[in-house]
């Protein structure tokens, strides 16, 4: 089989190639083509545009690199015309994905597609459920209450699993293999407790988070803390050094989380990370003009009464959030400090982290999707 994968961005390369590995098991004729990254290149797929060339964060950015977005878009269409895939599996990034999926249905109708990954519209952008359902020939979702929420609407959705707790998993196997058989190998060799960062996995939002990020730090650490930068994959060390005063850059990210009495994360994937890891931590996301425009949008945009996806599949404010008008350096300040030296808060942190691996299960979520997709293709009838 013929399959055409897009990812946007560094998560969803990395989720890409475990699909594509699963795919391969099960398919021994897969082929595959795309838009990602280093990790779906290492497995065979022939990218057509790199995704550090299309992860645009924000309307003004978006707008800023406009001609390149319209490229991406050109030569996503062309290369899907030129490879007449079986199968088309979107990861995520739906402003890009939902118009590729809308040209797939159009021009090649023979083609199946398949949204792994979906966007989450269950928190914000609610209205792209019918686009999604419309154009996709499945919808395998990475939490389990997505299939209850595309009900409401009609439609069907499949849990498959969770690839990031996937991910945490076979981390923590290797990490308990080490600290039992090499010891040495697993330890950081820092002499002071570490306060992690993560700053976002964009060069814009690294741009204008880490400033914050690491002036809060530098407050709380003194003399007793070392401040560790986790870099993104596909962002250059050389891109962190105008921000960086004696800190250390990592890309270890799982091994410093691991190591890390605390952290200050840029509100995504990585929140999850963090707490499957167990490391407590505060979240916080910049949001352009938010004095001015955060109750306006907040409606609009978001229905929930939670930003981060551990306080959303917790139900409850477990890690704080320190969201737009609420990311200052002062409120970063109090809020590390209570994950450093309250022991009583850290141990609650912690104690219901324990129950996101019961949530989210421990099933394989490329086993899963893959095991779908080839099911969906060998049949002549879409499952919506």
């Amino acid at each position: 089989m013929r399959y055409f994968i897009i990812a946007g961005e560094a998560s969803g390369d990395l989720h890409g190639a475990n699909l594509m590995k699963a795919l391969r098991k099960n398919d021994s004729h897969a082929s595959f083509v795309g838009l990602g990254g280093d990790k779906m290149r290492a497995e065979g797929c022939n990218i057509r545009v790199d995704y550090r060339d299309m992860a645009y964060m924000g309307i003004i950015a978006v707008l800023q690199n406009l001609d390149k977005v319209k490229r991406n878009l050109n030569i996503a269409k062309q290369s899907l015309l030129e490879a007449q895939p079986d199968a088309l599996i979107l990861i995520d990034y739906p402003s890009f994905n939902l118009k590729i999926a809308k040209f797939c249905k159009q021009y090649i109708p023979h083609t199946k597609i398949i949204y792994y990954i979906p966007p989450k519209v269950w928190a914000w952008k609610k209205w792209r459920v019918h686009s999604i359902a419309k154009y996709c020939d499945e919808i395998l979702g990475i939490f389990p209450f997505e299939p209850a929420f595309y009900a409401k609407y009609g439609y069907k959705c499949h849990y498959v699993g969770n690839p990031t707790a996937d991910c945490i998993r076979e981390f923590r196997i290797k990490n308990d293999e080490l600290r039992t058989n090499h010891a040495e190998e697993l330890k950081i060799h820092y002499s002071k407790s570490i306060i992690a960062i993560l700053p976002g996995s964009r060069r814009s939002e690294i741009s204008l988070c880490l400033p914050t990020m690491l002036d809060a730090a530098r407050q709380v650490a003194g003399n007793e803390y070392q401040i560790i930068v986790a870099a993104a994959p596909g962002v250059e060390d050389a891109f962190y050094q105008p921000f960086i005063q004696g800190e250390i850059l990592t890309r270890d990210t799982y091994k410093v989380l691991t190591e890390a009495k605390a952290a200050i994360v840029n509100s995504g994937t990585a929140t999850l990370e963090a707490a499957l890891i167990g490391c407590p931590q505060t979240a916080v996301y910049y949001i352009a003009g938010s004095k001015y425009l955060e109750k306006l949008l907040r409606p609009i945009i978001f229905s929930i009464p939670n930003f981060t996806l551990v306080n959303i599949i917790l139900q409850g404010q477990v890690i704080q959030e320190l969201i737009a008008s609420r990311f200052t350096v002062e409120n970063v300040i109090e809020e590390l400090d209570r994950l450093l030296h309250n022991a009583t808060y850290r141990s609650q942190i912690l104690s219901k982290y324990q129950l996101l691996y019961e949530i989210l299960g421990n099933t394989s979520a490329s086993n899963n999707a893959a095991e779908r997709i080839i099911a969906l293709l060998a049949s002549d009838n879409s499952p919506l």
